[in-house]
C-alpha cells in the first residue's frame, strides 16, 4: 500500500491526512482566506507540523455552480504559490488539484508530487496522457458534468453500482496510459445528494473491490452542515464524525481543512485494530 512520490515510497498501510489549500476567492468554506504568499506559507506549515503528509493545492473552486476560471488565471494563481511552497519546503509533497492536462504539467515540472483530478480525466482528453508521462500519482474522482452543472445530474440506475462502474472504465483507460499509482476519490457533494453522500459513505467498503487506495473529503460539506442545519464554520464535529466513519471503513487519505483533528481520528482509530 504504498506510492512513490518524487522517489519516496509513502506507506499508506496506515492512513495519511491531506491538507486543503485553496487559493480561490469563492471557495464555499476558505475561499479568500490566504491574501499574500507569506499567509499561504504560515498555513502550510502549520498543516505540516499538525501531521499532514501531502498538500493539496487548487486553484479553481469546484463547489457547485462555481465561477468559471480561465486557464491562464489557473496558471496565474497556482504556478507562483507551488514555486514559492517548494522553496520554503523542499521536502513537501504537493498535490495539485486540477482538471486541466496542461496545469498539471507545468505544476510538476514546478515541483509537485501528484495530480488530483476532479474528473478523472473526462473534462480534458490530455489528461490521463500526461499523467502517464509524467510518471506521478493520480487521484480520480467521482463526478458527472462540470462544477457549474452536476448538481442537476444526480439521477442514478444504481448509485453505487453505477460509480463502480465508472470508475473501472476510467481505470482500464488511465492503464492503457501506464499510470501505476492510482488513487479513488468517490466525490461526495459531487453530482450526488445528501442522501446520496450518506448511502456511499454507508457502503464506502466496496470501494475496495477495485483494488486500489481511497481518498475520502467530507470536510465540511453541505451533507454535513445541512444535515446538523449550521454551517461550514460550525461543521468541525461533524467532520471529524464522519472522517471516523470512513477510516473504519477503510479509507487511506483523509482530505481535510483541519489536520490537527484528523490526525487524531487516525490515531485513535488506529488504536482500535
Amino acid at each position: 500500500m504504498t506510492i512513490n512520490c518524487k522517489g519516496n515510497l509513502i506507506d499508506l498501510s496506515l492512513p495519511k491526512v491531506m491538507g486543503i489549500l485553496n487559493l480561490t476567492p469563492d471557495s464555499f468554506f476558505d475561499g479568500g482566506k490566504y491574501k499574500n504568499t507569506n499567509d499561504v506559507l504560515l498555513q502550510v506549515e502549520t498543516m505540516l507540523k499538525q501531521g499532514a503528509t501531502f498538500i493539496d493545492v487548487g486553484a479553481y473552486s469546484s463547489k457547485p455552480n462555481a465561477s468559471f476560471v480561465s486557464e491562464a488565471e489557473e496558471m496565474n494563481r497556482i504556478i507562483p504559490i507551488i514555486q514559492a511552497i517548494i522553496t520554503e519546503f523542499p521536502d513537501i509533497i504537493l498535490s495539485v488539484d486540477t482538471f486541466r492536462s496542461r496545469v498539471a504539467k507545468v505544476s510538476v515540472l514546478a515541483g509537485a508530487a501528484m495530480i488530483n483530478d476532479i474528473s478523472a480525466g473526462k473534462l480534458d482528453e490530455n489528461m490521463l496522457e500526461t499523467v502517464g508521462q509524467l510518471h506521478v500519482p493520480y487521484i480520480m474522482m467521482h463526478m458527472r458534468g462540470t462544477p457549474q452543472t452536476m448538481q442537476n445530474l444526480t439521477e442514478y440506475e444504481s448509485l453505487l453500482k453505477d460509480i463502480l462502474f465508472y470508475f473501472s472504465e476510467r481505470l482500464f483507460e488511465a492503464k492503457k496510459h501506464h499510470i501505476t499509482d492510482i488513487i479513488i476519490d468517490p466525490g461526495f457533494g459531487f453530482a450526488k445528494t445528501r442522501e446520496q453522500n450518506f448511502e456511499i459513505l454507508k457502503h464506502l467498503e466496496q470501494f475496495k473491490i477495485l483494488k486500489k487506495l481511497l481518498l475520502v473529503g467530507v470536510s465540511r460539506k453541505s451533507m454535513i452542515y445541512k444535515t446538523l442545519q449550521n454551517t461550514p464554520n460550525n461543521a468541525l464535529n461533524g467532520t471529524t464524525v464522519l472522517n471516523t466513519i470512513a477510516l473504519q471503513k477503510g479509507a487511506n487519505i483523509l482530505r481535510v481543512h483541519d489536520v490537527k483533528e484528523a490526525m487524531e481520528c487516525i490515531k485513535l482509530t488506529n488504536e482500535m485494530n
